[in-house]
């Protein structure tokens, strides 16, 4: 990172709301190391200029195949960006899986290889490509998901990969295997299958395991892969959900969304802190961290956005000190957006944005449709004066940051992608099921 972009990225951190124990390093601003980038809340901060307008023909610098399938968010440390993707192979499983009476999909008779994948961002050739585990999966997956649907995560040394029930996986970053572990088979709602993203904090690695019966969450010594602590979560199901890992009053928080519970926990030895009740059935959307408290939504069948004291005690489920922010319009599957005190967020699955005012709770402007795009599960992305905004057909929509948030360009590229999308340095990554896009002017 050269020392004018730094300077110009920290004369404006105190609008991105960022605190003491959370600001980023040089490296991770210059970087999107973790799943909803640096500060976690869907910001980018080491964009210079990334595009604005592209189309198939149109400033797509390089494209590059993936094995496979897969649906998670690449990450970015340095030249190298790391993707995950699972590729059914022909080989027949010695004795294919059993479905589970409550599950709605059929295990596979076959074998899947699990690869992490190293791409050179400024050319798209392959760095190195690895195959973690090669494996008959015990459960099917939703027909919009993939067995590659959780994130890694990177502190610029080792890199942090799952494959939920197939494995936690740590690697160098020139592609050595360091450790893996098994956390267990995850039983998920009607056998939908996992999305499990690691979240990784100095020497601690969060893993958060919710599925139907036995949820708990976990910390794992980076280095080793061995568990410091595991904690029940008590009557939660399967939530697909990443924590948040904050600083408040000096010690390291850990902030899990869930179907019954909001809960936050010591991430020095897991202890459960407060918890606050209320949110839906399968609460996906990732929780962020506004001024002194974090922002849990979801949005299935039914709505809610609430904002939450982080330093709340035991069950506030009740406590006049929760402010409710939205109870519509809130999003299944995309986590909000997070941007100089705004809150972006789409409804349900839907094309109807909603801005708020974080601090006040009041709408900025009146929900709108973001013409094109349909169906999202993307979440959305701000960088550089701009919103993005990704459906699942491969259309983007931008939009400028001004008080109309007027649209900038619509883009297309035809392709499933259901991942975020990504900005570092002048570029875009947008990856799809099966390939990693890198968009440049």
């Amino acid at each position: 990172m050269n020392n004018r972009l730094l300077s110009f990225l920290l004369l404006f951190l105190p609008t991105l709301t960022i605190h003491a124990g959370d600001v980023p390093t040089q490296q991770q601003l210059a970087n999107w190391h973790q799943w909803r980038g640096p500060y976690a809340n869907g910001t980018a901060a080491g964009c210079v200029r990334p595009p604005v307008k592209w189309s198939e023909s149109q400033n797509i610098a390089w494209k590059s195949d993936l094995p496979g399938e897969g649906t998670s968010t690449p990450i970015v440390w340095g030249d190298q960006v790391f993707v995950l993707s699972a590729e059914q192979t022909d080989r027949k499983a010695e004795a294919p899986p059993a479905a589970d009476e409550r599950s709605k999909t059929v295990p596979p008779d076959v074998y899947f290889r699990f690869f992490v994948t190293s791409i050179n961002r400024i050319t798209g050739e392959v760095f190195w490509q690895k195959l973690a585990v090669e494996e008959v999966p015990h459960e099917g997956h939703h027909p919009t998901h993939t067995y590659a649907g959780g994130s890694p995560a990177t502190d610029g040394e080792r890199l942090y990969v799952s494959f939920g029930s197939r494995g936690i996986y740590c690697f160098s970053l020139a592609g050595q295997l360091l450790w893996k572990t098994n956390l267990g088979e995850m039983r998920t709602r009607y056998g939908w299958g996992d999305a499990v993203t690691p979240v990784i904090h100095r020497d601690s690695l969060v893993v958060n395991w919710d599925q139907e019966e036995g949820s708990f969450i976990t910390c794992l010594d980076a280095s080793t892969g061995e568990a410091k602590w595991k904690t029940k979560r008590s009557g939660e199901v399967t939530s697909w959900n990443t924590p948040l890992v904050t600083s408040v009053a000096g010690r390291d928080v850990v902030i899990a969304n869930g179907t019954n519970k909001v809960r936050a926990y010591d991430l020095a030895d897991g202890k459960e802190l407060w918890s606050c009740g209320g949110q839906t059935v399968n609460a996906i959307p990732s929780p962020v961290r506004f001024g002194d408290s974090v922002i849990a939504m979801s949005g299935y069948r039914g709505s809610l956005a609430v904002s939450i004291p982080l330093d709340s005690q035991g069950d506030i489920t009740r406590a006049d000190s929760v402010r409710v922010l939205s109870r519509r319009g809130t999003p299944y599957v995309p986590s909000p957006l997070l941007h100089n005190g705004r809150l972006f967020f789409t409804g349900a699955n839907r094309d109807i944005l909603s801005v708020l005012d974080a601090a006040a709770g009041q709408p900025i402007a009146e929900p709108r449709r973001l013409t094109g795009l349909r169906n999202i599960y993307a979440s959305p992305m701000a960088a550089n004066g701009h919103f993005y905004f990704v459906g699942r057909a491969g259309t983007c929509v931008v939009l400028k940051d001004n008080t109309t948030f007027e649209v900038a360009a619509v883009n297309q590229i035809n392709d499933r992608i259901d991942a975020s999308p990504v900005a570092v340095g002048n570029s875009l990554l947008l990856r799809s099921w099966t390939k990693l896009y890198c968009v440049q002017e």
